[in-house]
């Protein structure tokens, strides 16, 4: 494999940001690398036209770059790093010319539940014994806000020189229990709604019938059994909904207030829009700058003399025209890959998840004449933007099921109208995982009861006897 397959390969399988960070380390190691001003970026292609026409005169197959002309000094089977300077591959991305550059939207947060806890407790007055024992309750609490060490464990972890009685650890553990967010430290559910339950207006209705169901029968309002809470608390169907209603303004998970995950920001690589009854594809300008060989630095090397510093630029001209080379190549490979992936999925930009058609990777392969590793690549961590939404190029892929007509339908379109059907259910009566079967039987599509378990697993939709509902 040589060395301009290699790095043809390398940047196909980059997500748009990381290849910016490629982009911006070649400018900055590369002197005959320079970004093209003032040039209309446009690389479209529409979705119908014939691939030979477009495309095909100019994109070449990756597997074809092994045939590009290399220098006779350079062996092929040496490694790039073998003759240039290469620059380590980055994990981390940052956009082209935002270095030392701070977004206003980005979340720089980077306090955990323990450090907001911890802050609390030095403005508490503790005595020293009593921070001790804080510190460590505080270190086995969770993400969630649970603690998951026992009284036992945490008197242990205090060690000989800092004794203290269970009862001495658990008045600490009550304190911590009303800091901020009040339920922290919480050894179980029933315990957390209690603590957060002590805090609301007592003259609230049927406080006392609250803290029965939750002290008493958490476990059975879990499993949805509705008639043994009626009969054991002797209420109402409207009464239990209202108790109800009142235990959902609690939160379960009282860690997650603090607990913030840093926003992971989706930046499109290929455009797709409707414009004249035609769907037309286009790159993403701003993914990357258009480059071009410096004009200066090149016309230095017409010297022709055997300098140091000549025969440095003549190796940074190379890199540089093999660069730009698998950079084009890339393009005209994603453009081409997303051209025949919205040609098979019109129906899904036109209608939606269930008009999605059954894919796989060697259908797109075959199409466009490359590998199914090569397809793989391209549709990694690249997304489409669609009128429908941002997708990963990967969504588009989907197995299938045979219909009684002799059709296929994909595994997606399934899925969406498992969703449709949940969404449109009786709250007091929800479909079973077998009524949904069979009313996707009766529509033609065979679904075995377990596939459509695995489906509404995907869409993290609970089992019926979790979804019935009083109201």
């Amino acid at each position: 494999m040589t060395p301009q397959l290699q790095q043809a390969i390398r940047l196909l399988q980059l997500s748009s940001l990381e290849l910016q960070t490629e982009i911006q380390e070649v400018l900055e190691t590369n002197p005959l690398l320079e970004v093209e001003e003032n040039v209309e970026f446009d690389n479209s292609a529409s979705a119908n036209e014939d691939s030979d026409d477009g495309l095909e005169s100019t994109s070449q197959e990756i597997t074809q770059l092994e045939h590009a002309d290399i220098p006779e000094e350079l062996p092929t089977d040496s490694q790039w790093e073998d003759t240039f300077d290469s620059s380590p591959t980055i994990t981390h991305s940052q956009p082209v010319g935002t270095a030392g550059i701070e977004r206003d939207n980005e979340d720089e947060s980077s306090g955990s539940l323990q450090e907001h806890l911890l802050w609390q407790m030095r403005l508490t007055p503790f005595s020293d014994l009593e921070q001790a024992i804080a510190t460590i309750i505080i270190d086995a609490i969770e993400d969630d806000g649970y603690l998951t060490s026992s009284l036992e464990d945490i008197q242990q972890s205090l060690g000989e020189e800092s004794p203290a009685e269970l009862d001495e650890i658990e008045a600490v553990l009550h304190r911590l229990q009303h800091f901020d967010p009040i339920g922290v430290a919480a050894r179980d559910l029933r315990e957390c709604l209690l603590i957060q339950l002590n805090l609301l207006d007592q003259n609230t209705d049927d406080i006392e019938l609250l803290t029965k169901l939750i002290d008493q029968h958490l476990d059975t309002l879990a499993k949805r059994d509705y008639a043994q809470i009626k009969r054991s608390l002797k209420i109402s169907d409207d009464q239990l909904t209202e108790l109800v209603k009142l235990i959902q303004l609690l939160n379960p998970r009282p860690g997650s207030q603090v607990q913030v995950e840093k926003t992971e920001y989706i930046v499109p690589d290929v455009y797709v829009q409707k414009f004249q009854g035609q769907w037309r594809l286009s790159l993403n300008p701003d993914n990357a700058p258009r480059l071009q060989i410096a004009d200066h630095y090149a016309q230095l090397i017409k010297r022709a003399d055997n300098s140091s510093e000549n025969t440095y630029l003549k190796n940074n001209l190379q890199e540089a025209r093999w660069f730009l080379k698998s950079l084009q190549s890339r393009n005209e490979t994603l453009i081409k890959v997303s051209e025949a992936i919205v040609e098979r999925q019109r129906g899904f930009l036109e209608h939606g998840d269930e008009a999605m058609r059954p894919l796989v990777l060697h259908d797109i392969a075959e199409e466009v004449g490359m590998h199914e590793s090569t397809i793989s690549r391209v549709t990694t961590r690249k997304y489409l933007h669609t009128p429908r939404g941002i997708y990963e190029l990967k969504y588009f892929f989907s197995s299938h099921v045979s219909t009684d007509s002799g059709g296929e339908c994909s595994a997606t379109a399934i899925r969406a109208i498992i969703k449709k059907l949940v969404a449109a259910e009786n709250p007091r009566k929800p479909l079973s995982d077998s009524k949904i079967a069979d009313i996707l039987g009766e529509q033609g599509i065979n679904v075995a009861r377990r596939t459509i378990a695995k489906y509404r697993d995907t869409l993290t939709i609970s089992p019926s006897n979790e979804r019935k509902r009083l109201v």
